[in-house]
């Protein structure tokens, strides 16, 4: 058995094709979806996707918020923004990481607060998602 994945920004499609099982990062945590899920309706939270293909070989990509639907073996993502994991650079990822850590050290006020929290949560998403190791089947 196999599913339809559908990965959909306002720029671009970002994932159209049939994979084996998907692990999503949702408000209420994350979710794996194999075939034969019972259909959900959900808001995607900022994180990793995790993509399982045809062949078993794993990819990773960043969705930036959303809104998924999976029924009958078919999972539509509606993505704010989203990034493939072969797209992120991981020494890039790496630097932001380390500036955004240390502009939160450095943030005053509530609105600077907030905007160094939100940085350093992408940053931490992006790394995570460029140093994630499969797990083995």
């Amino acid at each position: 058995m196999k599913l339809n994945l559908y990965v959909l920004t306002p720029k671009r499609i970002i994932w159209n094709c049939e994979v084996k099982e998907i692990i999503l990062s949702t408000n209420s945590g994350q979710i794996g979806v194999l075939p034969n899920h019972a259909p959900i309706n959900t808001a995607v939270d900022m994180g990793p996707l995790r993509i399982r293909l045809l062949d078993d070989q794993w990819l990773t990509a960043v969705l930036w918020s959303g809104f998924a639907r999976i029924v009958n073996n078919e999972i539509i993502i509606l993505g704010n923004d989203a990034e493939l994991g072969s797209d992120i650079d991981p020494e890039e990822a790496q630097q932001a990481l380390e500036i955004a850590e240390a502009n939160l050290s450095r943030a005053e006020g509530t609105k600077e607060l907030v905007e160094a929290k939100l940085a350093l949560r992408r940053a931490r998403i992006r790394v995570e998602a460029v140093n994630w190791i499969p797990p083995s089947n």
